[in-house]
């Protein structure tokens, strides 16, 4: 094993009393530990909120006067002290649930490959769900003191920032990433370089540079190919998400899954489980093939030990979510490899091979599910319609029986829960809720909360929401960069009063954002009512070569600017983490209308859900299983169309009827108090049944119990 040596790029000269300050801000514990925000924010609340959230250029420009005062403090210096003995003590306990349930496994190793993963604002290396779901998995991971250690790339550019035209197009801007201002750790070997690993690609070796990110316990080791000694085209590689070219695609593909087996080469760890999440890393079970049949294991013998330590979620029944690439990039990219592999070329493209209209490609999650022993889906639907939409692979079993099972996504409570709402749960569940987060017995005190509590806290979030969307506009406006049209889209008549409904996503045509104006005149009617108005808000990106998508954000954007709307439609620009962050604390109603069944999960309902927004989506992903009528409403039924117009109608009908007749109604119906009680009641039943049920920490176990523990053992075990 190579020696290592950590070191941190950045040095803030704090004085001794508070150097605690570098260390926290170097591990991500603080993003969902609010404590750990609110001592930078103590220091310089306006610099807090300039920076994003982002302690590293915190630390950087903070005004010594600023750290002066602080140290002069006696309340900042409690605060600290207790901030850095919780980061201590976090990071240092042996007990942790993992430890306790498996003692004989805690030397064992899971890795877990993906493209993206969504921390943190301040760290824009994700695009969406897929990355934010990632980033879930690695705190509760942390958490649940798992042995689990993440592979990904660290991106110079991000995921695009967001600009909407006056007529409502969207315009995308890159903003490199200065490395600087990130929580990385510089890995470096003996003679003080940078540690790097190297990928043969056709006609050239590629080098990565090794950066390490600490999530809690969990170590994140992230890819940067933007090194002097890679071609100008080979440094792009990790420049951006989801780049559109075959080719660099296919490059990236290579260099997370062969590289990533390389790189926990390298650092001495040998997992024992492979969790591919999503297709994009699933070539990490060819490098594996080409290190045991290298070792002297015969190609049948190695096929067979992959399949048992490789697990594979899928996330999307979508085409597009799924990468494929045309046969001709494999040959070559990979000829070398099925030489070394004694295989032939038709053996090599059958591990990916499908047909299609066009002609034969290579899907890359066919490769991961020919090559993993277990598979699941991130849903109970979505477990049926992958089984049917893969059974092809399995032309002799039913399509029931396909071995693709299913664990629902959930949330990580400590990202998403307002500290409000997270106090109130401490005050009427018990000190301890958190470490009992699924324990459904403990959810049935919800009802012990008193109603004036609960309202005052949704009150409190709602007007944080509206202060946010207002300021946020405001500096938009001052930095001229909105025309006045657009500062009333912005929301700069958003109040706190009227009930407020979120619809947040990427923009994808099968999501149907614009599917509540079907009927304009109707929806006009129905937010500017005189006594029970209404405000949507609406925000999501779409890919920068999803036009179908582009064209419903501006035909979105264009009924947002509509005068009849009286500034009740909203649309907030440039959706990340933040954002999303005050939308799910703050709405009153979640909506989603995807078209079933192609929402595998989704999972920004479950966030609002925490904070006692009630949910109002199709009964697709997440939701089917979720909704019992009691705890927030559906859209549509039970069912699928063959016809996709009558779907729209029947499901845009649905939309209009619910809200005019029942969930408008109720939030305005109030008691001799002033508080909608009935409305409360349908919250803490949202709250009863769905923050268990819906937590990362159940689904984590899950994994654990159904698909980890399995191929530690060496056993077949299909949910």
């Amino acid at each position: 094993m190579t020696k290592i040596i950590r070191e941190y790029p950045n040095s803030f000269n704090l004085p001794k009393r508070i150097e605690g300050l570098a260390r926290l801000a170097h591990n991500l514990w603080w993003a969902w530990n609010p404590d750990g925000q609110r001592i930078y924010s103590h220091i310089d609340p306006l610099l807090w909120n300039a920076v994003n959230h982002n302690p590293i250029a915190f630390l950087r420009r903070v005004d010594r006067t600023r750290i002066n005062a602080a140290l002069n403090q006696p309340s900042f210096l409690v605060r600290y002290d207790k901030v850095i003995a919780d980061l201590d003590a976090y990071v240092a306990r042996k007990d942790t649930w993992f430890t306790t349930q498996y003692p004989k496994l805690k030397d064992k190793n899971i890795a877990y490959f993906s493209f993206e993963f969504g921390l943190h604002e301040s760290l824009p290396v994700y695009a969406g769900g897929l990355g934010i779901l990632s980033g879930d998995h690695l705190k509760e991971a942390s958490d649940l003191g798992l042995p689990l250690t993440a592979v990904g790339f660290v991106y110079n550019q991000g995921y695009f920032v967001q600009h909407l035209t006056e007529d409502g197009w969207q315009e995308t801007r890159s903003a490199l990433i200065d490395y600087n201002e990130l929580p990385l750790v510089a890995l470096l070997d003996e003679n003080r370089q940078p540690l790097t690993i190297c990928v043969d690609l056709p006609g050239r070796d590629v080098t990565a540079r090794i950066w390490e990110l600490e999530v809690g316990r969990i170590h994140l080791y992230m890819l940067d190919t933007n090194l002097e000694q890679n071609s100008p085209a080979d440094r792009q590689l990790t420049e951006r998400l989801y780049n559109s070219d075959p080719e660099i695609r296919i490059s990236q593909e290579v260099l997370l899954g062969i590289g990533g087996v390389r790189v926990l080469q390298l650092l001495g760890i040998y997992p024992d489980v492979w969790h591919m999440n999503e297709g994009h890393s699933a070539f990490l079970s060819v490098e594996r093939l080409r290190g045991l049949v290298t070792s002297g294991l015969s190609l049948d013998d190695a096929i067979a030990k992959v399949r048992i330590g490789d697990v594979f979620t899928t996330h999307t029944p979508v085409p597009a979510g799924n990468d494929q690439f045309p046969l001709w990039l494999i040959d070559k990219y990979f000829a070398q490899i099925w030489t070394e592999l004694g295989m032939t070329r038709d053996q090599f493209i059958d591990l990916g091979r499908q047909a299609q209209p066009w002609g034969e490609t290579f899907v890359m999650p066919v490769l991961a599910l020919k090559l993993s022993e277990r598979a699941n889906a991130v849903s109970e639907l979505h477990g049926q319609v992958s089984r049917k939409m893969w059974s092809f692979l399995w032309p002799n079993e039913k399509v029931e029986n396909v071995p693709i099972g299913y664990v629902t996504n959930g949330v990580h409570t400590g990202t998403w829960l307002a500290r409000r709402m997270g106090l109130l749960f401490s005050k009427y569940l018990g000190k301890d809720w958190i470490d009992r987060l699924d324990d459904q017995s403990m959810w049935e005190n919800v009802v012990n909360i008193p109603d004036h509590e609960l309202w005052e806290v949704r009150r409190h979030l709602k007007n944080k929401l509206v202060n946010f969307a207002n300021e946020r506009t405001r500096l938009q406006w001052r930095n001229g960069t909105l025309t006045a049209s657009q500062v009333v889209a912005g929301g700069v008549f958003l109040e706190p009063y009227s009930l407020t409904i979120g619809f947040a996503r990427r923009f994808a045509t099968y999501k149907r954002a614009n599917l509540m104006f079907r009927d304009f005149d109707r929806l006009m009617k129905l937010i500017n009512h005189p006594h029970m108005p209404v405000q949507i808000i609406f925000a999501g990106k779409a890919h920068p070569a999803d036009e179908p998508g582009k064209l419903i954000i501006q035909q979105v954007y264009r009924a947002v600017k509509e005068s009849r709307s009286g500034g009740r439609l909203i649309f907030l620009e440039d959706y990340d983490i933040n954002l999303a962050r005050y939308l799910v604390q703050g709405v009153d109603v979640w909506m989603n209308t995807p078209r079933r069944p192609n929402e595998a999960s989704g999972t920004s309902g479950m966030k609002a859900a925490l904070n006692g927004g009630l949910n109002f989506s199709i009964l697709d992903g997440w939701w089917r299983e979720g909704f019992n009528n009691r705890n927030g409403w559906s859209i549509g039924s039970d069912t699928e169309y063959t016809n996709p117009e009558e779907q729209d109608a029947a499901d845009a009908q649905s939309i209009y009827e619910t809200l005019e007749n029942q969930i408008i109604p109720l939030f305005y119906e109030r008691d001799a108090d002033s508080i909608p009680a009935e409305w409360l009641k349908m919250v803490k039943e949202n709250m009863r049944t769905l923050t268990p049920q819906f937590s990362l920490r159940r689904m984590l176990k899950e994994y654990v119990t159904d698909y980890y523990l399995p191929s530690i053992e060496g056993k077949k075990r299909i949910r």
